[in-house]
Protein backbone atom coordinates (compact mmCIF):
# COMPACT_ATOMS: atom_id res chain seq x y z
CA UNK A 1 0.00 0.00 0.00
CA UNK A 2 2.69 2.44 0.95
CA UNK A 3 4.61 1.78 -2.49
CA UNK A 4 2.32 2.19 -4.71
CA UNK A 5 0.64 5.49 -2.60
CA UNK A 6 3.69 7.19 -3.41
CA UNK A 7 4.25 5.83 -7.09
CA UNK A 8 1.00 7.39 -7.70
CA UNK A 9 2.19 10.52 -7.07
CA UNK A 10 6.11 10.04 -8.29
CA UNK A 11 5.07 9.13 -11.27
CA UNK A 12 3.99 12.63 -12.47
CA UNK A 13 4.51 15.41 -9.97
CA UNK A 14 8.61 15.89 -10.84
CA UNK A 15 8.08 15.06 -14.40
CA UNK A 16 4.91 17.48 -15.05
CA UNK A 17 6.34 20.26 -15.90
CA UNK A 18 8.07 19.03 -19.05
CA UNK A 19 4.96 17.95 -20.26
CA UNK A 20 3.56 21.83 -19.13
CA UNK A 21 6.47 24.01 -20.86
CA UNK A 22 7.80 21.18 -23.32
CA UNK A 23 5.00 19.12 -24.76
CA UNK A 24 2.20 21.82 -24.61
CA UNK A 25 4.20 25.03 -24.78
CA UNK A 26 1.91 27.14 -21.98
CA UNK A 27 2.89 29.47 -20.01
CA UNK A 28 4.50 29.52 -16.34
CA UNK A 29 2.42 31.95 -14.46
CA UNK A 30 -0.46 29.50 -15.17
CA UNK A 31 2.03 26.28 -14.06
CA UNK A 32 2.47 27.96 -10.86
CA UNK A 33 -1.33 27.92 -10.22
CA UNK A 34 -1.23 23.85 -11.22
CA UNK A 35 0.56 23.11 -8.25
CA UNK A 36 -1.50 25.07 -5.67
CA UNK A 37 -4.06 22.10 -6.15
CA UNK A 38 -2.51 20.24 -3.77
CA UNK A 39 -2.68 23.34 -1.56
CA UNK A 40 -6.42 23.90 -2.21
CA UNK A 41 -6.89 20.05 -2.13
CA UNK A 42 -4.85 19.96 1.65
CA UNK A 43 -6.80 22.49 3.03
CA UNK A 44 -10.67 20.75 3.31
CA UNK A 45 -10.36 17.40 1.60
CA UNK A 46 -8.43 15.09 4.66
CA UNK A 47 -10.61 17.14 7.43
CA UNK A 48 -13.98 15.93 5.35
CA UNK A 49 -12.67 12.60 4.28
CA UNK A 50 -10.95 12.22 8.27
CA UNK A 51 -14.61 12.52 9.45
CA UNK A 52 -16.16 10.52 6.89
CA UNK A 53 -14.25 7.58 7.77
CA UNK A 54 -15.01 8.05 11.70
CA UNK A 55 -18.35 7.91 10.80
CA UNK A 56 -19.65 6.18 8.08
CA UNK A 57 -17.45 4.19 6.12
CA UNK A 58 -14.08 2.03 6.34
CA UNK A 59 -10.97 3.62 6.09
CA UNK A 60 -9.58 1.57 3.59
CA UNK A 61 -12.79 1.06 1.70
CA UNK A 62 -12.86 4.87 1.26
CA UNK A 63 -8.93 5.14 0.37
CA UNK A 64 -9.92 2.38 -2.43
CA UNK A 65 -12.54 4.26 -3.44
CA UNK A 66 -10.82 8.14 -3.59
CA UNK A 67 -8.18 6.03 -5.73
CA UNK A 68 -10.10 4.62 -8.08
CA UNK A 69 -11.71 8.09 -8.61
CA UNK A 70 -8.47 9.54 -8.48
CA UNK A 71 -6.79 7.29 -11.34
CA UNK A 72 -10.45 7.65 -13.79
CA UNK A 73 -9.35 11.97 -13.45
CA UNK A 74 -5.89 11.24 -14.45
CA UNK A 75 -6.81 8.87 -17.71
CA UNK A 76 -8.59 11.73 -18.63
CA UNK A 77 -5.84 14.45 -18.07
CA UNK A 78 -3.91 13.59 -22.24
CA UNK A 79 -7.17 14.47 -23.43
CA UNK A 80 -7.00 18.36 -22.23
CA UNK A 81 -5.75 21.14 -24.68
CA UNK A 82 -6.07 24.20 -23.07
CA UNK A 83 -4.56 25.21 -19.63
CA UNK A 84 -7.44 26.46 -17.46
CA UNK A 85 -9.02 22.97 -17.79
CA UNK A 86 -6.15 21.27 -17.22
CA UNK A 87 -5.93 23.18 -13.67
CA UNK A 88 -9.66 22.32 -12.91
CA UNK A 89 -8.90 18.20 -14.18
CA UNK A 90 -5.83 18.43 -11.98
CA UNK A 91 -7.58 20.21 -9.01
CA UNK A 92 -10.21 17.15 -9.27
CA UNK A 93 -7.32 14.68 -9.07
CA UNK A 94 -5.80 16.31 -5.73
CA UNK A 95 -9.83 16.19 -4.15
CA UNK A 96 -9.33 12.98 -4.51
CA UNK A 97 -5.45 11.86 -3.82
CA UNK A 98 -4.16 14.17 -0.88
CA UNK A 99 -7.05 12.81 1.67
CA UNK A 100 -5.52 9.20 0.49
CA UNK A 101 -2.14 9.93 2.95
CA UNK A 102 -3.57 10.23 5.67
CA UNK A 103 -6.09 7.79 5.25
CA UNK A 104 -3.33 5.22 4.26
CA UNK A 105 -1.69 6.10 8.11
CA UNK A 106 -4.68 5.37 9.36
CA UNK A 107 -4.81 1.97 7.67
CA UNK A 108 -1.57 1.04 8.79
CA UNK A 109 -1.73 2.34 12.27
CA UNK A 110 -4.82 0.47 13.13
CA UNK A 111 -3.63 -2.89 11.02
CA UNK A 112 0.23 -2.65 13.63
CA UNK A 113 -2.40 -2.29 16.68
CA UNK A 114 -4.62 -4.73 15.76
CA UNK A 115 -1.77 -7.03 15.43
CA UNK A 116 0.21 -6.07 18.81
CA UNK A 117 3.22 -4.26 17.34
CA UNK A 118 4.63 -0.94 18.01
CA UNK A 119 3.80 2.14 15.89
CA UNK A 120 6.52 4.17 16.86
CA UNK A 121 9.04 1.11 15.72
CA UNK A 122 7.73 -0.88 13.14
CA UNK A 123 5.98 2.45 10.61
CA UNK A 124 8.96 3.78 9.68
CA UNK A 125 10.04 0.77 7.97
CA UNK A 126 6.84 0.74 6.23
CA UNK A 127 6.53 3.97 5.53
CA UNK A 128 10.24 4.27 3.97
CA UNK A 129 8.26 2.17 0.91
CA UNK A 130 6.67 5.39 0.16
CA UNK A 131 9.42 7.00 -0.95
CA UNK A 132 10.98 3.83 -2.68
CA UNK A 133 7.87 3.71 -4.61
CA UNK A 134 8.09 7.57 -5.39
CA UNK A 135 11.51 6.84 -6.30
CA UNK A 136 10.37 3.73 -8.66
CA UNK A 137 8.07 5.63 -10.73
CA UNK A 138 10.66 8.48 -10.94
CA UNK A 139 12.66 6.03 -13.17
CA UNK A 140 9.73 3.86 -14.79
CA UNK A 141 8.85 7.61 -15.91
CA UNK A 142 12.27 8.21 -17.39
CA UNK A 143 14.25 5.19 -18.38
CA UNK A 144 10.46 4.70 -20.59
CA UNK A 145 10.91 7.58 -22.54
CA UNK A 146 7.73 9.65 -20.89
CA UNK A 147 9.35 12.16 -18.78
CA UNK A 148 7.69 14.66 -21.27
CA UNK A 149 4.76 12.89 -22.58
CA UNK A 150 0.98 12.34 -21.54
CA UNK A 151 2.34 8.81 -20.58
CA UNK A 152 2.98 9.79 -17.17
CA UNK A 153 -0.35 10.05 -16.38
CA UNK A 154 -1.75 7.03 -17.77
CA UNK A 155 1.29 5.31 -15.54
CA UNK A 156 0.08 7.18 -12.50
CA UNK A 157 -3.64 6.28 -13.54
CA UNK A 158 -3.16 2.34 -13.86
CA UNK A 159 -1.61 2.46 -10.37
CA UNK A 160 -4.35 4.32 -8.39
CA UNK A 161 -6.97 2.33 -10.13
CA UNK A 162 -4.78 -0.94 -9.08
CA UNK A 163 -4.20 0.14 -5.54
CA UNK A 164 -7.63 1.19 -5.15
CA UNK A 165 -8.87 -2.61 -5.98
CA UNK A 166 -6.21 -3.77 -4.11
CA UNK A 167 -7.62 -1.33 -0.61
CA UNK A 168 -10.49 -3.91 -0.40
CA UNK A 169 -8.23 -6.42 0.32
CA UNK A 170 -6.44 -4.81 3.11
CA UNK A 171 -7.55 -5.12 7.21
CA UNK A 172 -10.41 -3.68 8.23
CA UNK A 173 -10.50 -0.32 9.81
CA UNK A 174 -14.00 0.38 10.67
CA UNK A 175 -15.61 3.87 11.32
CA UNK A 176 -15.38 4.98 15.50
CA UNK A 177 -19.23 5.74 14.72
CA UNK A 178 -19.49 6.36 19.48
CA UNK A 179 -16.70 7.85 19.84
CA UNK A 180 -17.06 10.38 17.04
CA UNK A 181 -20.34 11.01 17.79
CA UNK A 182 -19.08 12.30 21.48
CA UNK A 183 -17.24 15.19 19.72
CA UNK A 184 -18.60 18.45 19.17
CA UNK A 185 -18.65 19.79 15.48
CA UNK A 186 -15.76 22.13 16.30
CA UNK A 187 -13.64 18.99 17.46
CA UNK A 188 -14.92 17.07 14.28
CA UNK A 189 -13.75 19.67 12.03
CA UNK A 190 -10.50 20.15 13.81
CA UNK A 191 -11.43 23.86 14.66
CA UNK A 192 -10.10 23.54 18.50
CA UNK A 193 -6.38 23.44 16.94
CA UNK A 194 -6.53 26.90 16.15
CA UNK A 195 -6.36 28.05 20.02
CA UNK A 196 -3.11 27.02 19.37
CA UNK A 197 -2.03 30.10 17.91
CA UNK A 198 -2.89 32.15 21.38
CA UNK A 199 0.40 30.67 21.78
CA UNK A 200 3.37 32.79 20.33
CA UNK A 201 5.84 30.04 20.00
CA UNK A 202 3.40 27.84 18.38
CA UNK A 203 2.28 30.58 16.35
CA UNK A 204 5.33 31.69 14.65
CA UNK A 205 6.12 28.11 14.01
CA UNK A 206 2.83 27.39 12.07
CA UNK A 207 3.56 30.70 10.25
CA UNK A 208 7.59 29.53 9.74
CA UNK A 209 6.38 25.99 8.10
CA UNK A 210 3.98 27.63 5.67
CA UNK A 211 7.12 29.29 4.07
CA UNK A 212 9.03 26.11 4.07
CA UNK A 213 5.97 24.25 3.06
CA UNK A 214 6.22 26.84 -0.10
CA UNK A 215 9.81 26.50 -0.66
CA UNK A 216 9.14 22.10 -0.93
CA UNK A 217 6.96 23.50 -4.12
CA UNK A 218 9.51 25.45 -5.75
CA UNK A 219 11.70 22.63 -6.35
CA UNK A 220 8.68 19.62 -6.72
CA UNK A 221 7.18 22.12 -9.60
CA UNK A 222 10.47 23.28 -11.28
CA UNK A 223 13.69 21.03 -10.54
CA UNK A 224 13.12 17.87 -13.27
CA UNK A 225 12.35 21.06 -15.85
CA UNK A 226 15.42 22.96 -14.82
CA UNK A 227 17.43 20.24 -15.65
CA UNK A 228 15.84 19.37 -18.83
CA UNK A 229 16.12 23.13 -20.01
CA UNK A 230 20.21 22.22 -20.71
CA UNK A 231 19.21 20.31 -23.64
CA UNK A 232 19.22 24.00 -25.04
CA UNK A 233 23.14 24.57 -25.06
CA UNK A 234 24.65 22.28 -27.50
CA UNK A 235 27.57 21.49 -24.94
CA UNK A 236 24.90 19.80 -22.74
CA UNK A 237 22.40 18.82 -25.46
CA UNK A 238 23.23 14.69 -25.40
CA UNK A 239 25.28 14.56 -21.60
CA UNK A 240 23.03 12.33 -18.50
CA UNK A 241 21.43 14.79 -16.70
CA UNK A 242 19.70 15.56 -19.91
CA UNK A 243 18.68 12.33 -20.44
CA UNK A 244 17.78 10.82 -17.16
CA UNK A 245 17.25 14.39 -15.54
CA UNK A 246 14.21 12.71 -13.51
CA UNK A 247 16.86 10.02 -12.29
CA UNK A 248 19.33 12.82 -11.53
CA UNK A 249 16.39 14.26 -9.21
CA UNK A 250 15.49 11.28 -7.48
CA UNK A 251 18.68 11.34 -5.55
CA UNK A 252 16.60 13.48 -3.53
CA UNK A 253 14.35 10.92 -2.91
CA UNK A 254 17.20 8.34 -2.12
CA UNK A 255 19.00 11.01 0.07
CA UNK A 256 15.39 11.13 2.06
CA UNK A 257 15.76 7.77 2.82
CA UNK A 258 19.43 8.37 4.99
CA UNK A 259 18.03 11.89 6.84
CA UNK A 260 15.02 10.38 8.21
CA UNK A 261 17.53 7.65 10.16
CA UNK A 262 19.52 10.44 11.46
CA UNK A 263 16.53 12.79 12.65
CA UNK A 264 16.68 10.93 16.31
CA UNK A 265 20.22 11.63 17.20
CA UNK A 266 20.26 15.46 16.32
CA UNK A 267 17.16 16.33 17.73
CA UNK A 268 18.13 14.83 20.80
CA UNK A 269 21.53 16.41 20.40
CA UNK A 270 20.45 20.08 19.39
CA UNK A 271 17.19 20.27 20.00
CA UNK A 272 14.17 21.57 17.68
CA UNK A 273 15.50 25.03 16.89
CA UNK A 274 18.85 24.18 15.54
CA UNK A 275 17.38 21.12 13.74
CA UNK A 276 14.75 23.57 11.59
CA UNK A 277 17.64 25.55 11.13
CA UNK A 278 19.57 22.88 9.27
CA UNK A 279 16.71 22.46 7.49
CA UNK A 280 16.18 26.08 6.25
CA UNK A 281 20.50 26.11 5.36
CA UNK A 282 20.20 22.92 3.24
CA UNK A 283 17.04 25.02 1.59
CA UNK A 284 19.37 27.82 1.05
CA UNK A 285 22.27 25.12 -0.29
CA UNK A 286 19.83 23.17 -2.11
CA UNK A 287 18.77 26.13 -4.03
CA UNK A 288 22.10 27.67 -4.18
CA UNK A 289 23.67 24.47 -6.08
CA UNK A 290 21.46 24.91 -8.97
CA UNK A 291 22.16 28.34 -9.41
CA UNK A 292 25.64 27.61 -10.06
CA UNK A 293 25.22 23.64 -11.40
CA UNK A 294 25.60 22.19 -15.12
CA UNK A 295 26.17 18.98 -16.55
CA UNK A 296 29.40 19.67 -17.07
CA UNK A 297 31.71 20.66 -13.98
CA UNK A 298 29.60 21.95 -12.05
CA UNK A 299 27.47 18.65 -11.75
CA UNK A 300 29.00 18.05 -8.47
CA UNK A 301 27.05 21.14 -7.37
CA UNK A 302 23.60 19.38 -8.65
CA UNK A 303 24.08 16.07 -7.35
CA UNK A 304 25.05 17.62 -4.01
CA UNK A 305 21.86 19.97 -3.77
CA UNK A 306 19.55 16.84 -4.48
CA UNK A 307 21.69 15.08 -1.55
CA UNK A 308 21.11 18.08 0.58
CA UNK A 309 17.56 17.96 -0.31
CA UNK A 310 16.80 14.56 2.17
CA UNK A 311 17.75 16.97 5.06
CA UNK A 312 15.65 20.33 3.87
CA UNK A 313 12.49 17.87 3.72
CA UNK A 314 13.11 15.20 6.66
CA UNK A 315 14.72 17.72 8.87
CA UNK A 316 11.42 20.11 8.36
CA UNK A 317 8.96 17.84 7.69
CA UNK A 318 9.32 14.98 10.26
CA UNK A 319 10.64 16.91 12.87
CA UNK A 320 8.03 19.50 12.50
CA UNK A 321 5.56 17.12 12.85
CA UNK A 322 7.75 15.41 16.21
CA UNK A 323 7.87 19.02 17.71
CA UNK A 324 4.16 19.22 17.65
CA UNK A 325 3.32 16.26 18.73
CA UNK A 326 5.75 17.32 21.97
CA UNK A 327 4.12 20.82 22.67
CA UNK A 328 0.11 20.15 22.33
CA UNK A 329 -2.30 18.41 24.95
CA UNK A 330 -3.58 14.98 24.31
CA UNK A 331 -6.73 16.04 23.17
CA UNK A 332 -5.83 17.95 20.46
CA UNK A 333 -2.60 16.67 19.01
CA UNK A 334 -4.19 14.92 16.13
CA UNK A 335 -6.16 18.22 15.10
CA UNK A 336 -3.02 19.87 15.30
CA UNK A 337 -1.20 17.82 13.08
CA UNK A 338 -3.82 18.54 10.91
CA UNK A 339 -3.03 22.41 11.26
CA UNK A 340 0.72 21.41 10.71
CA UNK A 341 -0.45 19.93 7.13
CA UNK A 342 -2.85 22.37 6.37
CA UNK A 343 0.43 25.25 7.25
CA UNK A 344 2.63 23.33 5.11
CA UNK A 345 0.86 21.49 2.61
CA UNK A 346 -2.46 23.84 2.07
CA UNK A 347 -1.14 27.37 2.79
CA UNK A 348 2.74 27.13 2.29
CA UNK A 349 1.71 24.89 -1.35
CA UNK A 350 -0.65 27.35 -2.74
CA UNK A 351 1.61 30.51 -1.76
CA UNK A 352 4.70 28.73 -3.38
CA UNK A 353 2.99 27.76 -6.56
CA UNK A 354 1.08 31.18 -7.03
CA UNK A 355 3.81 33.40 -6.12
CA UNK A 356 6.92 31.37 -7.92
CA UNK A 357 4.73 31.18 -10.85
CA UNK A 358 3.96 34.41 -11.18
CA UNK A 359 7.35 35.69 -10.66
CA UNK A 360 9.36 33.21 -13.15
CA UNK A 361 6.72 34.16 -16.17
CA UNK A 362 7.36 38.20 -14.70
CA UNK A 363 10.66 38.52 -14.08
CA UNK A 364 12.61 35.62 -14.97
CA UNK A 365 11.55 34.59 -18.35
CA UNK A 366 12.13 35.84 -22.63
CA UNK A 367 12.25 34.73 -25.67
CA UNK A 368 15.45 33.26 -25.25
CA UNK A 369 13.80 30.97 -22.13
CA UNK A 370 14.27 31.09 -18.56
CA UNK A 371 17.15 32.41 -16.24
CA UNK A 372 17.53 29.63 -13.90
CA UNK A 373 20.51 30.98 -12.54
CA UNK A 374 18.34 34.01 -11.43
CA UNK A 375 15.71 31.90 -10.46
CA UNK A 376 17.38 30.04 -8.51
CA UNK A 377 19.08 32.76 -6.80
CA UNK A 378 16.08 34.46 -5.88
CA UNK A 379 14.95 31.23 -3.97
CA UNK A 380 17.70 30.66 -2.45
CA UNK A 381 17.59 34.58 -1.14
CA UNK A 382 14.29 33.90 -0.11
CA UNK A 383 15.23 30.39 2.18
CA UNK A 384 17.78 32.71 3.44
CA UNK A 385 15.60 35.32 4.84
CA UNK A 386 13.84 33.08 6.32
CA UNK A 387 16.57 31.51 8.11
CA UNK A 388 17.88 34.62 9.44
CA UNK A 389 14.29 35.80 10.69
CA UNK A 390 13.81 32.19 12.35
CA UNK A 391 16.94 32.30 14.26
CA UNK A 392 16.14 35.50 15.79
CA UNK A 393 12.41 35.54 16.44
CA UNK A 394 12.05 31.76 17.48
CA UNK A 395 12.65 31.28 21.00
CA UNK A 396 13.77 27.62 22.27
CA UNK A 397 15.31 25.97 25.06
CA UNK A 398 16.59 22.87 24.58
CA UNK A 399 17.35 19.92 27.38
CA UNK A 400 18.27 16.86 26.04
CA UNK A 401 17.95 15.46 29.33
CA UNK A 402 14.29 15.78 29.58
CA UNK A 403 12.78 12.34 28.02
CA UNK A 404 9.79 12.15 25.48
CA UNK A 405 9.13 16.47 25.83
CA UNK A 406 12.78 16.72 25.39
CA UNK A 407 11.66 18.38 21.63
CA UNK A 408 8.97 20.58 23.23
CA UNK A 409 11.51 22.40 25.86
Amino acid sequence: MSFFQFFVWGAWLITIANYWFGTKGWDGAQFGAIFSTMGIASIFMPTICGIIADRWINAEKLYGILHILGGLTLFYIPAIDNPSTFFWVILLAMVFYMPTIALSNSVAYNALKNNGLDVVKDFPSIRVWGTIGFIVAMWVTNLTGNKASANQFYIAAVAAVFLGLYSFTLPKCKPLGKTAGKKSVSELLGLNAFKLFANYKLALFFVFSMFLGAALQLTNAYGDVFLDDFKLNPIYADSFVVKYSTIIMSISQISETVFILAIPFFLKRFGIKTVMLFSMVAWVLRFGLFAYGDPGDGLWMIILSCIVYGMAFDFFNISGSLFVETSTNPEIRSSAQGLFMMMTNGFGAIFGSVLSGYLIDEFFTDSAGKDWQGIWLTFAIYALVITVAFFFMFKHKHNPDIKGNAIAH
